[in-house]
């Protein structure tokens, strides 16, 4: 070879190296070191029994109830010496990058400040808190730490939700008008949730509420992303004990109005239904979309005389899963803006629990400042 083309071929060949191993160091980025904190909320088996993808690592967990995280470690094959008693002892010994939430909603706030201090992410089971002061008080302190502070929805990572998100923006059924959304099941008691969960979901000290907190949150957060971020004008709301006898100390039927200034939105939390549902109706001025499930959409628009039912297909990663999104959120990859799991909508949620609470005791319509 002339040296001349040699010396050009490994110039060349220099230039090309830190560039593949850069390339390749991107792609095998390291997992996020996530602890998990607290396993009285059984959404909490969403984590611990999820499919390793690659992108988060768990390194431990916060638990003093040791029966009860020796049930679930043994459960999902992890081993005690993962599991500690304290939330310090835990972040002292493993040093996560972010935590995931399952204890009750009083504790939220916590654990939040605990890690915010520390400069740890969080992310925390629904609803972001246990009232708006809570709520506040943690906002400040994720801000201060500058913490990304996420809540975690199961209807976040419903296809049919983002689905109908893209027809509304499209203007599909032209500008909204009324937006129902329907959550909940037959109770807590009757679809035989554990003791652990039932002591703390049907305490207001612990949970703020009954269905109103449980499933009330869902409607909230999906009538606030819908309408851009808006906060309401105001919040009206009623509710009722069923079943005193199963729940005495907490609402097991809720019902919020929220209004806008041209639109709607009426939340239906119910520990009554017959089934557990999760779905909602948007209606704007030249149809409709209702989202059955998960993927199922029935649309109507002006049009269409007939009405149209579609499968949905799958969100792609990460956006299809919360822990994927926790890693891609503090790896940068994704800014959350106003997404569902976003601090600043689901603050509006805190503002529209707590108005319906007051509604609800005073009997009158709260007016939004």
């Amino acid at each position: 070879m002339h040296p001349c083309i040699a010396m050009r071929f490994l110039f060349l060949l220099l230039l090309w190296i830190p560039t593949t191993v850069m390339a390749q160091s991107n792609m095998e980025e390291s997992p996020l070191r996530v602890g998990v904190v607290g396993l009285v909320h059984t959404h909490v088996h969403w984590i611990l029994g999820r499919e390793d993808r690659g992108d988060i690592e768990l390194v431990g967990v916060v638990e003093a109830n040791e029966d009860l995280a020796r049930r679930y470690m043994e459960q999902h094959g992890y081993p005690m010496d993962m599991v500690y008693a304290t939330l310090e002892e835990m972040l002292d010994a493993t040093q996560p990058e972010a935590l995931t939430v399952f204890t009750h909603i009083l504790d939220h706030r916590r654990v939040v400040e605990v890690a915010a201090a520390r400069g740890i992410h969080v992310m925390v089971e629904k609803p972001l808190a246990i009232n708006l002061d809570h709520a506040r008080a943690m906002a400040e302190a994720a801000r201060a730490g500058g913490i990304h502070l996420l809540t975690n929805y199961e209807t976040t990572w419903y296809p049919s939700v983002h689905d109908t998100y893209q027809r509304v923006e499209a203007g599909h059924i032209g500008s909204l008008r009324k937006i129902v959304v329907h959550d909940g099941h037959a109770g807590p008691q009757e679809i035989g949730v554990n003791s652990e969960f039932l002591e703390w979901l049907t305490d207001p000290v612990y949970n703020g509420a009954g269905a109103l907190t449980d499933f009330g949150c869902y409607g909230a957060n999906l009538i606030t992303w819908l309408m851009k971020g808006q906060r309401p004008l105001s919040v009206t709301a009623v509710l009722q004990q069923i079943k005193p006898e199963r729940y005495p100390k907490v609402d097991d039927e809720a019902t919020i109005i929220v209004t806008y200034p041209q639109a709607q939105g009426i939340i239906q939390a119910s520990w009554n239904w017959p089934f557990s549902r999760k779905d909602m109706e948007v209606y704007g001025q030249t149809g409709y979309v209702h989202a059955d499930d998960g993927s199922t959409l029935r649309v109507r628009t002006e049009a269409d005389a007939a009405e149209t039912r579609l499968t949905v297909p799958p969100l792609p990663t990460p956006h299809d899963d919360p822990f994927s999104y926790l890693a891609a959120v503090v790896r940068g990859d994704i800014q959350p803006g106003l997404d569902l799991s976003s601090l600043e909508l689901n603050l509006i949620v805190m503002e529209i629990l707590d108005g319906a609470m007051e509604s609800a005791k005073t009997g009158r319509t709260v007016y939004l400042p």
